[in-house]
């Protein structure tokens, strides 16, 4: 049988996208399955698919180079989509016309459309050949109108219709009584985590989603509020990306929030990041199901989800693998959070749960209600001719196979071909399969980087693994040890004690020894969950590596390297002044002298300035600067800029304040600070900590 998926564009990383990729790839164990993207926006999909499937694209529209992008009729409106949708998808009278032509032509069994616009376009054009089945990702009354009329008039015109939920199920059947189409609930499938189980004593909330009004992610904010003032070691992150960015912001500098809440921008795959939490929280005043929750609990988190409409009441047990509570209220957000916080234990049994309970949405078991809901359908409709057409060869008889056999020993017999001549130039060569390397890391307890790579994109038998530091030429290589056993994978340990890598970013690379082949690492899951507690290594240098993904979704490594380091654990600006408190790594302070906070101007006009450093221990320290201090030293300047070190003493190198320590890459895009009464904190690219002065 063959399964066909309409997709509005599969180059992003969206809710729809994640479970059509994944039930997509379980139900290709067993059939032919397709993935059509209405629109390609990339060179590939930036989620993983299962090589059993295959991908379409209607309209070329990537960047450049797309073979669409002058097609006039990308211009012209969609005709069958109304506007609203239309706009939102991207649909045109291109997208009728491409369409239009694909499910006229197609020779699947079963088209399975996954947003209203294509529910529209299935109804529309579909053919009586073959099954068609919409899906609901969201909710049925969070349509805007006409979206909801084209949508509730396209559904009886389909075999059947999914939603996510049961709640939403009964909704559609109430709305759209009579029709003959089968309105069932088939929830996202979501599979199970690659990554690490999440350390229950992590002190780590995480949360993660769009930033739109709908997930409320501003009353999360007020309700951490309330639970940083009571456990001030915690800490709450927010992946994703939304127009409400610049309105959170600005809440959480109101609130004075920003040492204990990063917004960390948006994150794929994010299991890794859900690993790195104990507690999760979705804050939403509906949800269409909850694909977050299920990704969170996989990750053995337990989620502290408000009780919205529809998904987390039928995902979550209340108090036995999460909490419920109440929708729009801050306060019992806060309270959901501090009950899981001091209650340690229950939050290790609760996340032990929730991994159970997350093996509910198995992509496998999603695959399964799909085929047992088209086989209530009645199966594929094309007779056993048609089938017959597009269906693989059937096997010769024992007859034709003997024939065959006979066929290949006494030919070759009966030719009198001269013998090939004899290699001389080209005896020795050997044609190897090219390098493919896929692989993902893991930060050990020893804090050094296990980097397990995917047999199936090497082959030969020296391997082994360079890291090469970006505009250099210079790489260090570990050896790769070969798997003990069929598709497990070949490893290699970058070891912290005994491998320097200067200051800088380092590209990874698989080397074969035999050819001199190379190819750059791509990244699966690189994990860095134990960089949240482990402490850098005693004594000088300081070094610190963190593992992540680049841009372009190669793996890759982040150091730095310094005799000396001075981190900035926390920042505290006010209205006359900016604390920062600190420690140093890798050097000491002097017995005698009074250490120093200095300010290095980068202009030439402007002067240093310094404060006294006040030791709380033998390696932290905290030191207060005035801002009347900076604008003294401005000297006329329209804007000034000051880098921040600490002077061990007089005639000491100074040692640069920064924040490198964890596992965030570049933390002049997380960890954020407002101006105050016109001097505003930031960290550079090096993650460096400098004070500006506008």
């Amino acid at each position: 049988m063959k399964i066909s998926f309409l997709l509005q564009n599969a180059y992003g990383i969206g809710g729809t996208i994640r479970s059509t990729f994944n039930v997509a790839g379980a139900l290709a164990a067993r059939h032919d399955v397709e993935i059509v993207s209405v629109i390609r926006s990339g060179e590939k999909p930036r989620l993983t698919l299962q090589p059993g499937v295959r991908l379409i694209n209607l309209i070329d529209q990537r960047a450049d180079k797309g073979a669409d992008l002058d097609d006039a009729l990308l211009g012209q409106d969609s005709q069958y989509i109304p506007p609203v949708e239309a706009k939102g998808a991207h649909f045109s009278a291109l997208t009728d016309q491409r369409v239009s032509a694909h499910l006229a032509a197609t020779d699947a069994d079963v088209v399975i459309a996954t947003r209203p616009g294509l529910v529209m376009y299935l109804a529309e054009f579909g053919q009586d050949r073959y099954l068609r089945i919409g899906q609901e990702h969201r909710i049925y009354g969070t349509h805007e109108a006409a979206i909801r009329a084209y949508q509730d008039a396209s559904i009886p015109h389909l075999d059947a219709h999914t939603t996510v939920s049961e709640a939403d199920a009964v909704t559609h059947r109430e709305q759209l009584p009579g029709i003959k189409t089968k309105i069932v609930c088939i929830p996202n499938g979501c599979p199970p985590s690659e990554v690490e189980p999440a350390d229950p004593e992590s002190k780590l909330v995480v949360a993660a989603g769009r930033l739109i009004p709908v997930k409320r992610y501003d009353l999360l904010i007020n309700a951490w509020a309330a639970v940083a003032e009571a456990h001030p070691d915690w800490k709450l992150r927010l992946y994703g990306r939304g127009p409400e960015q610049a309105k959170l912001r600005a809440q959480i500098d109101r609130l004075g929030l920003n040492e204990s809440l990063t917004l960390m921008g948006a994150h794929s795959p994010i299991e890794t990041e859900w690993a790195k939490g104990s507690i999760a929280a979705v804050t939403s005043r509906e949800e269409s199901f909850g694909m977050t929750i299920v990704e969170a609990m996989g990750c053995g988190v337990p989620v502290v989800a408000t009780d919205c409409p529809h998904g987390p009441g039928e995902i979550i047990s209340d108090g036995e693998d999460g909490l419920l509570v109440p929708v729009g209220d801050s306060d019992a957000i806060a309270k959901g959070l501090i009950k899981l916080i001091e209650d340690d234990e229950l939050r290790r049994t609760m996340g032990a749960a929730a991994r159970v309970s997350a093996r509910r949405y198995a992509p496998e078991r999603i695959a399964d209600a799909y085929l047992e809901l088209i086989d209530d359908l009645g199966g594929p409709r094309r007779t056993g001719d048609e089938q017959a057409t597009t269906a693989k060869p059937a096997r010769p008889t024992l007859r034709r196979r003997l024939r065959r056999t006979v066929g290949r020993i006494v030919r070759p017999l009966r030719r009198q071909a001269a013998p090939p001549r004899e290699k001389k130039v080209l005896k020795d060569i050997v044609v190897r399969k090219p390098l493919r390397p896929v692989a993902s890391c893991r930060v050990n307890s020893e804090g050094d980087i296990v980097v397990s790579v995917d047999p199936k994109g090497v082959s030969g038998e020296n391997l082994s693994l360079t890291v090469t530091r970006r505009k250099e030429n210079k790489p260090a290589a570990v050896p790769l040890t070969p798997p003990s056993e069929a598709d497990a994978p070949w490893t290699a340990v970058l070891k912290r004690t005994e491998l320097r890598l200067g200051e800088g970013r380092w590209d990874l690379h698989v080397v074969r020894a035999d050819d001199r082949a190379r190819r750059r690492v791509v990244a699966h899951l690189p994990e860095g969950r134990r960089l949240l507690t482990l402490e850098p290594l005693p004594g000088s240098p300081f070094t610190w590596w963190i593992p992540y993904s680049t841009v372009d979704g190669y793996l890759a490594l982040r150091a730095w390297h310094r005799d000396g380091h001075s981190e900035a654990r926390a920042l505290r600006p006010d209205g006359n002044s900016l604390t920062v408190e600190g420690a140093l790594y890798g050097v000491e302070f002097a017995s005698e002298g009074t250490p120093l906070l200095v300010g290095t101007p980068r202009g030439e006009a402007a002067s240093e300035v310094t404060a006294e450093i006040e030791l709380v221990d033998a390696t932290t320290f905290r030191a207060t600067l005035p801002y009347d201090r900076l604008r003294a030293a401005r000297a006329g300047e329209e804007s000034a800029t000051w880098d921040l070190a600490v002077r061990l003493a007089p005639d000491a190198a100074p040692i640069r304040i920064g924040r490198l320590v964890g596992d965030i890459v570049d933390r002049n895009k997380t960890d954020v600070y407002p101006g105050v009464a016109g001097v505003r904190p930031y960290f550079t690219v090096t993650s460096d900590l400098a004070v500006n002065l506008p």
